[in-house]
Order: C-alpha cells, then sequence, then structure tokens
C-alpha cells in the first residue's frame, strides 16, 4: 500500500518512514554550504575551487542518497551520483584549474541559456501567459553572461554568486522534499 502527496511522493510501507531526517540533514547542510560559499572572498580562487568541489561532491551523495526514497529513474540517479562524486573528488585535487575552467564556463552557459529562452520564449510567446517575464529572466542571464565572459574578474565574482545561490535553492529544495516525505510517510500510516 502506498500514499501519495500532492507532489507525488509514494512511500511504500515497507520503506522506513525515518529516511526523511536525512533528507532533511542533507538540506540543512545544502543551506550551510550556501552561506559559507556567499561568505567568502571572491579573490581567494584555492578556496572557491576546493568549495565547487564540495558541493559537486555533497551533490553526488545526496543523488546516491536519493535513491532510497525516490521511485522512478534510479539508474539516472545513480549515475549522475557516480559523476557528480567523480567531478567533486577532481576538481578538489586541483582547485585553481576547477577555478578558472567553471569561472569561463558560468560565463558562456548563461549566454547560451539566456540566447536560447530568448528564442524559445520568442516563439511561443502565444502560448506562455507570462510571455514577457520568461523573455525578460532570459534576456538579464544573456546579458550577465556577457558581462561575465568580458573580464574574468566578473566571471569570478559571478561564479561565487552561482554556486552559493545554486547550493542555497537546492536546500531549500532538500527541506521541502523531506517534509513531503514525512509527511506521505505519516499518511501511509
Amino acid at each position: 500500500m502506498t500514499a501519495t502527496t500532492a507532489a507525488h511522493i509514494e512511500v511504500d510501507d515497507e520503506a522506513p518512514g525515518c529516511l526523511w531526517w536525512g533528507v532533511l540533514l542533507a538540506g540543512v547542510a545544502w543551506v550551510l554550504i550556501a552561506f559559507a560559499v556567499l561568505g567568502f572572498d571572491p579573490t581567494s580562487a584555492a578556496t572557491i575551487g576546493v568549495m565547487t568541489g564540495i558541493v559537486i561532491l555533497l551533490a553526488g551523495f545526496t543523488e546516491l542518497a536519493s535513491l532510497a526514497v525516490t521511485d522512478g529513474w534510479k539508474w539516472a540517479r545513480a549515475a549522475l551520483g557516480a559523476v557528480f562524486i567523480v567531478t567533486g573528488i577532481l576538481a578538489m585535487m586541483e582547485p585553481f584549474q576547477t577555478f578558472g575552467i567553471l569561472a569561463i564556463l558560468i560565463g558562456w552557459y548563461l549566454i547560451v541559456r539566456g540566447t536560447f529562452g530568448v528564442v524559445v520564449t520568442l516563439f511561443d510567446r502565444h502560448e506562455i501567459p507570462l510571455w514577457g517575464l520568461a523573455l525578460g529572466a532570459s534576456g538579464i542571464e544573456l546579458l550577465s553572461g556577457l558581462w561575465a565572459v568580458g573580464y574574468p574578474g566578473r566571471s569570478a565574482a559571478l561564479l561565487v554568486l552561482w554556486v552559493g545561490i545554486g547550493a542555497l535553492v537546492r536546500g531549500i529544495a532538500q527541506i521541502v522534499f523531506a517534509f513531503q516525505i514525512r509527511s506521505a510517510a505519516h499518511a501511509a500510516g
């Protein structure tokens, strides 16, 4: 017998309901990491490289831990977790290279994503209710990427902000997911 919440999370009666606190602790850890990353001086390239490696490594462990509480796509989560763990270890072994490469990639990522978002939003504007908001967000991504690629120092600051905000969002999502698991476990009885 299973119970389903509004987020469509199914918990088997055989699955231990106490796993929710592990997800909750992971979420709290993500939030603490986010505050630590956002608090570092952006000029410390080695620190940012190591912290980025730690964040990627923890993302891998989180993906592997989620195998115990999710139903579908377990093979993809396992593969993603393994890739994150290997990438995190490599990033911590060469923090200066990690920092430099990530700083450049984040700028180019925002350029590609922003451009794609602008094109898709304009193309589908008749089907997207708030297409102006989506167009504005995509435009900001595009302009942020162009700004960051123009000078490596700006890419470094953007990298710190990106990793910090990404960890914060992931932490909040994990905390919400933990309480959804807990609620589904209580509903299952």
